[in-house]
Order: structure tokens, then C-alpha cells, then sequence
């Protein structure tokens, strides 16, 4: 079956993407930095799902049971039980948050502990191919590993075990264990990667965020120090971008990684979506990054505006033509004719496809009804 996994934009959450990517082929990775958004993306997924003629498995990871979320759950079960049998989704949630477990019964739902597991809650929603966990004393990273029966298609070939130590000491702030030092470090490398190099959106993000998690995990459980792992972090992610790039027409190992990965980035269908007037739009990329890409997609001429929105709501316009401003000035914002900002009227966005549905109407918006016809133009007009 098809897996996506939606889960938390943080150490853990990146934690049990790493495990679940080691025992299964996920096709997609959405990440979702506050619980507020999560109600948004699981509607729309369930909307996908609705149109999905084969079952396919929904992995929720780490990610805090708030109201919507849980309207969200039980759209999933009904929409389940309208589909045939053999055709059905899976609903997989993996929590360890005790406010969903307060959430949850404020709305009804009574989490039952399981006789055969200590710490263990299940939500029972009527439907046996989901499955609601909720268990406190792990973090989701080591709760992916511990439940992959629920999704996995094969075992880890990887030595998994001194990631699930770091990444569970430091998320639930064990400081007496002997890994959480490390944990430390591996949650310092891992800010340091996750949004400056390959933003979330690239297919490659979830690799290279994975690959040093993996790697750095490994020089940890060979004993060495924090400190040791910061010194080994850049060789680290040159390894990690070598391995990328090795096929590349382009790419010039001299240069720095941001410099490498930004021809890469340049390049992709994905991470920018072409408006209406042929503006492409990228979202929530790295400031460094979106300045050294939008260039190059410049001087590729595969466009002469592109706009990167951030989750926050601000918006960065470059172009080459002297456009920037003008797109800007729509956004309450200013700047200079090639580089300028401004502001979602709405204050933040939640993904890609939010971000164009507020911008395009904006910068493109809807002519009235007939405004084409030849007639158009008489229509006020009094003689």
C-alpha cells in the first residue's frame, strides 16, 4: 500500500521519518511545525484519500491531538466506512503528547490503557484499520520503531539504536541518561540542516536529512563526544551532498554545499509553482537559499519573478525585470524594484497549496464576468 506520513517539524518528528523510511518505501513526508496546522493538513489529505481508488496508509507521527486534528480522525472513519472492502485506508497515529490524551476525552473519546503494554493508551474509533497510540514514556521516533509492525513492509538494515537513545533522552528531557548529551548534539546538527540547505518540499529533503541523522547517530554509539561530532559535522553533510550530486551535470566540488545544492534546487519542478502571469512561487525556503536560487532560476530564464512565501506570512519578491515591488505593494509591503517584501493578509500559511491559494488571487486576480467581450467598454459609457 501507498504510506505518506505527516509528523512533527523537529528533532523527533525528523526521528521517526528517519525509522519509518528504514523500514518502509514512504512515498511522501509532509511536516507540520505547530499543532494548530495539522487540522488543515489531515483535511486535506482526507480529501486526497477521498479521491484514492487503492487503500493507502496515513502515518501521523509526534504531532499533539488538538480538536480539529481529532473532527479530522473521525471524518477518516467515516470516510472509511463508505469505501468497499479491500479498498479501505489505513490510519496509523503514533503520540505521545498527554494533552491529546486530555483532548481526547474532553471530546468524548475515552483512551483505553492496553493490558498487554505498561504506559499504553489506544483510541478506539470504530474502525480496525485505525489505529490511535498514545504513550508517554516514549518519543515518537522509538514509538515508530517499537510499532512498525503497524506499517512496515521490512526491517531496518541499519543499526538504528543509538538514534532511538539520543533522540528519546533529549526530546523527553532525560538528562541523567548517558545518551542525552548526544541528543544534544545530534538536535543542535539537526537545526543546523533541516531548513538551510534542501528545504522541506525538495525530494531530496527527506533523504539528506535522514543520511546525517544516520550518520551522526553512528559516530555517537562508537562513543564519541559532542564535541567530536561537531568537529565531523561539515564531512558529515559533504559525504552526505557527494552521494547527492555524484550524478550531476553541474555540479563543482569546489564550490561550498549551499552553492552545489543551489543549481539542484534550481532545477526543481517541485519546490516552485508556477501563478498565472509566470511568476514561480516557492514556500517556506531558507532566506540564503531563496537568494541564491531565485538568481539562478533567473538567469536560466525559466522566469522573471519568483516569490518565496514563509509559514510566518512574509513574503520575498526578486525579479529582472522590476516587478518585485510591484507584487509587494499588493502585500502592504515595499522594497526595491528588484528585491522586495511584504505580508500575507492572513498572517501565516500552512503548506504550498495554501500559500498559492492566497497569493494567486492577489497577484492574478479574476477578471468579471463578460470584462473581455468588445462590448465591455461601452458599458458606462454615456455619450
Amino acid at each position: 500500500m501507498r504510506l505518506i506520513q505527516i509528523t512533527h517539524h523537529d528533532l523527533d518528528g525528523y526521528g521517526a521519518s528517519t525509522v519509518a523510511a528504514a523500514c518502509a518505501s514512504v512515498e511522501r513526508v509532509v511536516h507540520v511545525p505547530r499543532y494548530s496546522d495539522v487540522g488543515p493538513v489531515l483535511e486535506d489529505e482526507i480529501k486526497r484519500l477521498g479521491r484514492a481508488s487503492e487503500g493507502e496508509i496515513l502515518l501521523m507521527t509526534d504531532l499533539g491531538l488538538e480538536e480539529q486534528t481529532i473532527a479530522g480522525l473521525k471524518k477518516f472513519a467515516a470516510l472509511n466506512k463508505r469505501r468497499e472492502e479491500g479498498r479501505k485506508h489505513r490510519l496509523v497515529v503514533l503520540d505521545h503528547h498527554a494533552s491529546s490524551l486530555d483532548q481526547l476525552r474532553r471530546l468524548g473519546l475515552e483512551p483505553a490503557a492496553d493490558p498487554a503494554r505498561s504506559g499504553l493508551n489506544r483510541v478506539d474509533l470504530g474502525d480496525p484499520e485505525m489505529s490511535v497510540l498514545i504513550e508517554e514514556d516514549l518519543c515518537a521516533t522509538r514509538m515508530t520503531f517499537e510499532h512498525r509492525a503497524l506499517f512496515a513492509t521490512h526491517e531496518p538494515a541499519a543499526d538504528l539504536s543509538s538514534l532511538l537513545a539520543a533522540v528519546d533522552a533529549l526530546d523527553l528531557w532525560r538528562k541523567e541518561s548517558p545518551a542525552f548529551r548526544g541528543g544534544l548534539a545530534l538536535d543542535e546538527l539537526f537545526w543546523e540542516t533541516v531548513s538551510s540547505f534542501i528545504p522541506v518540499g525538495h525530494p531530496w529533503h527527506d533523504r539528506f536529512v535522514s543520511d546525517i541523522l544516520l550518520a551522526a547517530a553512528e559516530i555517537l554509539r562508537t562513543g564519541a563526544s559532542p564535541a567530536e561530532l561537531e568537529q565531523r559535522a561539515t564531512a558529515i553533510r559533504t559525504g552526505v551532498v557527494d552521494a547527492l550530486l555524484r550524478e550531476a551535470p553541474d555540479d563543482d566540488p569546489a564550490l561550498t554545499t549551499r552553492m552545489r545544492l543551489a543549481r539542484a534546487l534550481a532545477r526543481s519542478d517541485t519546490l516552485f509553482r508556477p501563478l498565472k502571469d509566470g511568476t514561480l512561487l516557492s514556500f517556506a525556503l531558507d532566506s540564503g537559499t531563496f537568494q541564491r536560487v531565485s538568481d539562478l532560476i533567473m538567469d536560466a530564464g525559466r522566469a522573471k519573478r519568483v516569490v518565496n512565501v514563509q509559514r510566518m506570512g512574509t513574503l520575498s519578491f526578486r525579479s529582472n525585470d522590476g516587478t518585485a515591488l510591484d507584487g509587494a505593494r499588493l502585500f502592504r509591503g515595499g522594497g526595491h524594484r528588484d528585491a522586495a517584501g511584504g505580508r500575507l493578509q492572513s498572517g501565516s500559511a500552512f503548506s504550498m497549496t495554501d500559500a498559492i491559494a492566497q497569493v494567486e488571487p492577489v497577484l492574478n486576480p479574476e477578471k468579471p464576468a463578460g470584462s473581455d467581450s468588445p462590448f465591455a467598454a461601452l458599458k458606462n459609457w454615456k455619450g
